[in-house]
Parts: C-alpha cells; sequence; structure tokens
C-alpha cells in the first residue's frame, strides 16, 4: 500500500447525510427517532457542532450504522490500517475535486514497470498528466468504475494521448472510447488478472475491479470508485438498496487483507472496513 495517506473523504456530517437518504427520511424524522434536537442534527450536517457518545451511539442504534466507526469519525480520528505490501506497484494519482480529492490509479507489474494499467481518469487528461507518476510513459488499457465526470471526464483524451487500444466501462455504461465489461469477465495482462463485479447504487452503471496475480495466496487490490471510502460510502444517487448491499456483498467476497483503493480518500483494506466503516453491519 501506498505511504502517503490522504485525508478521509467524509466527516460524521457527510455520513449522517448519506444514511438520512438511505432510510428517505429528513432531519425531523431522525429526531424523532432518537430524542435528539433537530437543529442540532443540523448543525452536524452543516459542520457547526458535534455530537456527544451517548447522541452517537443513539444514531447509530437507529439508523443501523457501525457504532464504534461513527464514533471514531465523531471524535475525528477514523482508524486507517498500517501500509499493506502488494505483489505489484500501485500508483495513486490525487486530483484536486471540489474541496477534496478524486484519485485515479496506475497498476504495473513485472519487467516493464515503465507501463501500467489506469483505473479511472479523473475530471480531465491535464489533472491526470499533472499528477502522473514519472516512471510509467505507457498504458496498456484503462478501466472506468463509472461515468461520472471527475472520475471519466478526461477519457477520450487520456486513450489518444497514451494510444490505448482497450478501454472498458461497466456493463449498463455509455461511453464514446470504452466497451462493456460485465460482471465476472476477466482482462489479463503480464500476470495481473482484472474481475469486473457490478455494484450499481451510487450510479446505475457502476463497477469495482478486483486486481490480483495468479498466485492466490497474493493480496489483491479492489479498485472501488464511489461504492466505499475509508470511514464512508458514495453517495446513493441511483439506488441506496443497492448500493448498501453490494457494499456488504464485496466486503463479504474479499478476503480480509484486500487493499481498497477507492475513490475519494486513502487507501484502506476490507478489513479495516468490516471492523469501522460505518456501513458495514
Amino acid at each position: 500500500m501506498a505511504r502517503k495517506t490522504s485525508p478521509i473523504e467524509d466527516e460524521i456530517g457527510d455520513v449522517l447525510e448519506k444514511a438520512i437518504r438511505q432510510r428517505q427520511w429528513t432531519t425531523v424524522d431522525l429526531a424523532t427517532a432518537t430524542g435528539i434536537c433537530q437543529q442540532r442534527l443540523q448543525d452536524v450536517l452543516d459542520y457547526r457542532s458535534d455530537l456527544s457518545r451517548r447522541e452517537v451511539l443513539k444514531i447509530a442504534e437507529v439508523l443501523d450504522l457501525n457504532e464504534v466507526g461513527l464514533c471514531a469519525l465523531n471524535s475525528g480520528h477514523y482508524p486507517l490500517p498500517t501500509p499493506v505490501e502488494l505483489p505489484f506497484a500501485l500508483h495513486v494519482v490525487p486530483m484536486c475535486h471540489g474541496v477534496g480529492q478524486v484519485n485515479a490509479y496506475v497498476v504495473t507489474h513485472g519487467a516493464d514497470a515503465g507501463k501500467g494499467l489506469l483505473f479511472d481518469t479523473g475530471p480531465n487528461v491535464g489533472a491526470l498528466l499533472a499528477a502522473w507518476p514519472a516512471t510509467v510513459a505507457a498504458i496498456e488499457a484503462v478501466f472506468l468504475t463509472h461515468v461520472e465526470g471527475e472520475h471519466t471526464g478526461g477519457l477520450c483524451d487520456v486513450v489518444d494521448y497514451f494510444g490505448i487500444k482497450t478501454a472498458r466501462i461497466p456493463a449498463a455504461a455509455t461511453a464514446p472510447c470504452g466497451s462493456a465489461m460485465p460482471e465476472g469477465e476477466t482482462y489479463e495482462w503480464q500476470g495481473l488478472v482484472v474481475s469486473a463485479l457490478a455494484t450499481p447504487g451510487h450510479a446505475a452503471a457502476h463497477s469495482c475491479y478486483l486486481v490480483r496475480t495468479t498466485k492466490p495466496q497474493d493480496t489483491a487490490l479492489l479498485i472501488a470508485g464511489d461504492l466505499i471510502f475509508a470511514g464512508s460510502a458514495g453517495g446513493a444517487f441511483y439506488d441506496a438498496h443497492l448500493q448498501q448491499a453490494h457494499l456488504k456483498r464485496i466486503l463479504a467476497l474479499c478476503r480480509e487483507d484486500t487493499v481498497i483503493a477507492p475513490g475519494h480518500g486513502p487507501l484502506t483494506t476490507v478489513r479495516n472496513e468490516r471492523l469501522f466503516n460505518p456501513f458495514s453491519v
């Protein structure tokens, strides 16, 4: 796992907003269910206040959230795992997006470390190249987690710039420079296997990609897009129930030492998010 740590994507107010939206509730509904003043809840959503431990535990109970992770977020100390070594090189390509950042990733393996696989492209080719790893000169293939501006805005320009022959996108998505890669389909290159996992919810067409070697004992990498972040999940803009179901499915499917590379925020592991992610229960 890369040693540089990015700030986590969401604070407790962001997580509560997403959890309330999943329930199709309002702050009035949450206030009624918890006995916490609506204005106090609104202050937390607007980053103007923290909650007491008692209040956090009550909210976790009512919204069915992981109370340990929610308390950690409330204290501003969400735990991150010790860096994990992968059997291939992972380059994080962080780019500015609003007040935060969006991540693309390059994986290299084998004798030709100057060539790799790219996952997502960022908002545009200029932003991608400004953060590009100096040791990588060529891209064999690119994979998109979902068609959303900050993740795939530069796709066609990136394909042209690197002369990429293979660009894969989620099966239900449309993009002018990519072809569909449905659940279960694999792509093999230089001893690496990339498997597509359909995970709609944040968007109607969203995929994660599991990257592994041909050795079963080796640690794998999950390119998670906006399915799951360290300490949070992507907004369920398409279907909240699907989003939550696929988040739990992927955490159950992957080995606990699997490294998670999310679309926003720092790297984490499946074990860490099973233990602490508010949406993992």
